[in-house]
């Protein structure tokens, strides 16, 4: 499929370039690198995310060139939208007209066919892999702007090299990126090495929540924890992984309390478990070892049904 994709992107000239809601770094890494590949082919293009670019991410090349949006409507003939399972799923709305040709690029287990031109490959380490084949295919030079967004997204997705499915192949793509521009130190300081205070504050909280059964572990916070730490939804990311850290541990959950008390679910496995199976349950996917989903409130209901369910699986 990545063929048709090619021919999409020849065949039209307006583009709009999104991902989903509460970006991640493959979301952010992915939208800027394909934005640049089209502007690279002569194509008039706008990236636009229903949030904004998360603090950590902000230095990427172009990060200021992303438009905040709930909304769009406008010329674009074609839409690309990476590693979303549903058009719904970027929080924007006005993507899908009659006119418009929708491209879905891919790389979750829970990955649909729901656009004109599908491409799911599963087996790619990240959705910035897909986006590099892209490139290639397109005979487009790999700038070292382009390099830098897309070993951040490798880096990011594949837990910094440490989930299931990272292999010889993972390690090629980050030399060949490093090769073209990207640097990897720089890169990890401004991933791991820049947080905002809110963020530490915030896992202070979680970490005092934390409740063991077994080889499960799990922690929440609420939005009183949000308020007191000034924290912000993107304070969240990664805070499920200082749990799986624990020896031990083969299942972390995190849960996060929304505004409408609803509960946003973080799954994370060594590889015994296959929580994007269990997320799909809640409605939500993702990966093996890194899932995610929304579930009711009350909190202690809404633990006790992802740990009963993962207990059933194991």
């Amino acid at each position: 499929m990545l063929e048709h994709v090619l021919k999409t992107i020849f065949d039209h000239q307006d583009f709009l370039v999104t991902s989903h809601a509460r970006p991640d770094g493959d979301a952010i890494g992915s939208v800027l690198a394909t934005r640049e590949l089209l502007r690279a082919l002569g194509k008039r293009v706008d990236a636009v995310m229903s949030d904004p670019v998360p603090v950590i991410y902000q230095p990427l090349p172009f990060a200021d060139q992303i438009r905040q949006a709930r909304t769009v409507n406008g010329r674009y003939q074609a839409a690309i939208i990476l590693e979303c399972d549903t058009v719904q799923r970027t929080g924007i709305a006005g993507i899908e007209c009659p006119s418009r040709v929708l491209v879905n690029i891919d790389h979750h287990n829970s990955a649909k066919p729901f656009a004109d031109v599908n491409w799911i490959k599963r087996d790619a380490c990240a959705t910035a892999e897909m986006v590099y084949l892209l490139i290639r295919a397109a005979q487009v030079p790999l700038t070292p702007e382009m390099a830098t967004c897309l070993y951040t997204a490798v880096l990011t997705d594949t837990g910094s090299f440490c989930f299931n499915g990272t292999n010889e192949h993972t390690f090629a793509l980050a030399e060949e990126l490093v090769r073209a521009g990207a640097d990897p130190a720089r890169i990890a300081h401004n991933v791991y090495f820049a947080n905002p205070e809110s963020k530490m504050r915030l896992l202070g909280e979680a970490l005092h929540t934390m409740q063991r059964r077994g080889k499960l572990m799990w922690m929440h916070v609420t939005q009183e924890h949000m308020h007191q730490t000034h924290a912000l939804d993107e304070d969240c990311e990664g805070l499920v992984n200082y749990a799986l850290g624990i020896e031990g541990i083969e299942t972390a959950l995190f849960f996060r309390e929304l505004p409408d008390h609803r509960f946003r679910v973080s799954l994370r496995s060594k590889g015994k478990t296959d929580v994007a199976c269990i997320a799909e349950k809640f409605g939500g996917g993702g990966h093996r070892c890194a899932s995610g989903c929304s579930i009711a409130g009350p909190l202690e209901r809404a633990v006790e049904q992802v740990v009963n369910l993962i207990e059933e699986c194991e």
